[in-house]
């Protein structure tokens, strides 16, 4: 690593004002940075330091998220090599001839299998979404002078959980150059977007290609098969109608989008950012008090008509995306509101509203996403609110 450092100081020249490649100075720098740590500090005693930088932040985001990748690596595998079993042919192209190879059978109680085949799909997602939404990064960095930070390194590892394995990889480019130029290059790059850049890639895709990212036959990796998610049965036929048990949705085996049918998985990462201080817990914790307190109301209410009237709270805590959603969308610290008072008012809009979409509308039994992109939106109006409110608290004491 010492020689790996030395050469590129010994060509660090050759990348600053004036160098033969100075146009190429964001990505050296880049490279430097994300290997090495930076051998730049402020200077004077106006300055706060601290251990933690933005890439043992991000760092940190992406240990939290391991739980969630590995259960979408097994759950994938799992889901389909379930369905696989049972056919009477076995599937054909280059993921059969991969596990083939590596003499897997499209076995379900073998733990390798599923494993192998679940990162057969989430790997070329994850690959097609570094190389796109980093290319957007480099693209943007240069024209700009700017460097290279690492906050894609989230972005382009949140997005692949909330996709169907199913999904086209080229979608999945179009969907990642949206999210990273539309929802934060356009606005000044990372610290400055308003919208969190993984769910507006996502949600533009479910808008543009709703055939590719909804219903039932996206949800399992195997062609032709259709399966409802546990919020499209109960969307149908009601709580009693979900075929899975409630530990099996809240450990995540369960179908849905890759990383997010574990409600245990996110709850591990939320242990990891609490104790590290990354993510909020106020949000965190608003989010599941006004998630269960208002489908509480629903659910006390009911509905002749409408079936998502009867889930429990319980149920909507360990279904869809609610808990991920809550534990690593809504706690990002750039689009989320910034106050602590804030963060109590921003959490219970997002779970508010996810409730609200979920059960009001159950042509859309999933409503994380939109709810969390709403208060977005909202969480600088909330903030303002807040520091007005303190401001206006202060006069009256001094007044007094």
């Amino acid at each position: 690593m010492q020689k790996l450092q030395d050469f590129l100081e010994s060509k660090e020249h050759l990348f600053k004002s004036g160098g033969k490649l100075e146009v190429f100075y964001p990505i050296y720098e880049m490279i430097d940075t994300f290997v090495f740590t930076p051998s730049d500090v402020a200077k004077g005693s106006v300055h706060v330091r601290d251990a933690i930088d933005l890439k043992r932040t991000m760092i940190t985001v992406v240990v939290a998220l391991l739980p969630c990748i590995l259960m979408a690596l097994y759950n994938t595998g799992y889901q389909a090599n379930k369905v696989i079993a049972s056919m009477v042919t076995t599937p054909t192209g280059w993921r059969s001839d991969i596990m083939l190879t590596l003499g897997l059978a499209y076995n379900p109680a073998n733990i390798i299998s599923n494993f192998v085949h679940g990162a057969l799909y989430f790997f070329p997602i994850f690959l097609v979404t570094q190389v796109a939404g980093g290319l957007c990064e480099v693209i943007f960095s240069t024209i700009r002078k700017h460097e290279i930070n690492e906050g894609f390194l989230v972005t382009g590892m949140l997005y692949p959980l909330t996709l169907p394995a199913t999904i086209p990889l080229w979608q999945v480019a179009v969907g990642i150059i949206f999210g990273v130029v539309i929802g934060k290059e356009v606005f000044g790059g990372t610290g400055k977007n308003f919208l969190n850049p993984a769910l507006t890639a996502r949600a533009f895709l479910y808008f543009a290609y709703p055939a590719q990212i909804s219903g039932d036959a996206v949800w399992t990796a195997v062609d032709g098969y259709t399966g409802a998610t546990a919020l499209g049965q109960a969307a149908l036929g009601g709580v009693e109608s979900i075929s899975f048990s409630m530990m099996d949705s809240f450990i995540g085996l369960v179908p849905g989008s890759m990383g997010e049918t574990s409600t245990l998985a996110a709850l591990i990462g939320a242990a990891v950012l609490i104790a590290s201080g990354i993510g909020s817990w106020r949000i965190i914790v608003s989010v599941f008090l006004s998630a269960i307190v208002f489908s509480a109301l629903l659910n006390t209410a009911g509905s002749e008509t409408n079936m998502m009237f009867s889930m429990t709270p319980a149920w909507h805590l360990v279904t869809g995306g609610l808990a991920f959603g809550a534990v690593f969308m809504a706690t990002d610290p750039v689009s989320a509101s910034m106050t602590n008072l804030g963060h109590w008012w921003y959490g219970a809009l997002i779970g508010f509203m996810t409730i609200l979409v979920r059960v009001i509308n159950p042509a859309f039994p999933e409503g994380i996403m939109l709810a969390i992109l709403f208060a977005n939106c909202f969480a600088p109006l909330i903030d303002n609110f807040v520091v007005q409110g303190n401001i206006k608290r202060r006069a009256t004491r001094v007044k007094a």
